[in-house]
């Protein structure tokens, strides 16, 4: 993970969906046993080139649920299958516009400004990016540094933003999340902390 997904993991709770982080090496059983309705791949610093990168189990697309790949994330579910990740010319960290030239369930009408098409602002902070996305998958928005900056494949429900929505800098961040949760993933949002702790003993008392 990265120094975003402890806030990647807030930000899912306050729309009121119950959610926990794990490793990326988890345990394909657990994977199997926890019985996730969608799954969040956040960022991290490493390359997909680094010899001893995180690399997704195929085990989550085996569950056949919604997935939302962000920033490394993206770039590890392209390279899983087939795509291509290369170094950027210029490490991107900061604000940016990306304009919006598709259509996707996750994006559309979610917008700060409009001028031909949408256009979000966001925060990046990436050193590689995805130059050739895999079989399947569209590429729906773009900046002048980052030509692929949001892909999808609207039949599996997997989705890839070379930026990070659940940082404030990135304006529409939260009704992108809440959407992806809601919408796509198909939360009820009527999770609190106090269902937890409820959750807990239950587990408790069978044990």
């Amino acid at each position: 993970g990265s120094q975003y997904s402890q806030l990647i993991a807030r930000r899912v709770r306050e729309a009121g969906v119950f959610c926990e982080m794990y490793p990326y090496d988890i345990d394909t059983s657990r994977i199997e046993a926890f019985g996730a309705k969608g799954v969040i791949l956040s960022g991290g610093p490493e390359s997909v080139h680094d010899e001893n990168s995180p690399k997704i189990n195929q085990a989550l697309f085996d569950l056949n649920v919604p997935i939302l790949g962000i920033c490394y994330g993206m770039q590890a579910m392209a390279d899983h299958f087939g795509g291509k990740v290369q170094a950027s010319d210029v490490h991107e960290f900061g604000a940016a516009t990306i304009e919006i030239t598709g259509s996707s369930t996750l994006l559309d009408g979610i917008e700060d400004e409009h001028k031909d098409n949408s256009l979000m602002h966001v925060w990046m902070s990436h050193g590689d990016k995805v130059v050739e996305v895999p079989e399947g998958f569209d590429v729906i928005a773009s900046t002048p540094s980052c030509p692929i900056a949001v892909m999808v494949n609207e039949d599996k429900k997997y989705y890839g933003l070379q930026f990070h929505p659940e940082v404030t800098h990135t304006l529409q961040g939260d009704v992108l999340l809440s959407r992806f949760v809601h919408q796509i993933c198909d939360c009820a949002g009527s999770w609190t902390p106090d269902n937890i702790i409820d959750m807990r003993v239950e587990q408790l008392k069978e044990q």
